[in-house]
């Protein structure tokens, strides 16, 4: 049985915050947008299908990078000058990490981590 997380993230510049892949990358116009598209991104496969298709040899991308968690729970708000961002999930952080590189490339931090 997969470990329940609350990931605390920061995002400095949403405005910007574009991944790589332009067909894939968020394109939204704020904190709510934000936390639908990673919502969305960690509890369906779209995201991860879509970018699967792209890749030279969509057989030999490793298949525990595939997770879903339909239970992501996924919240966002300004503070200060930067986007807080709460994810509570069961998936591991090289999940996560992989569909927020998808959706804002770098252009975010994990600021803590705690059990949820």
């Amino acid at each position: 049985m997969a470990i329940r997380s609350h990931y605390y993230l920061s995002i400095a510049d949403l405005a910007h915050a574009r991944g790589p892949l332009p067909a894939l990358s968020y394109d939204g116009a704020g904190p709510d947008d934000f936390a639908a598209a990673l919502r969305d991104a960690l509890r369906t496969s779209g995201l991860f299908e879509r970018w699967r298709a792209l890749q030279d040899d969509p057989d030999e991308v490793d298949p525990a990078l595939a997770g879903i968690d339909p239970a992501a729970q996924v919240s966002a708000r300004v503070s200060d000058l930067r986007i807080d961002v709460d994810l509570i999930t069961d998936l591991p952080m090289s999940i996560v990490r992989h569909r927020l590189n998808l959706l804002i490339g770098p252009n975010w931090q994990l600021r803590d981590m705690r059990a949820a």
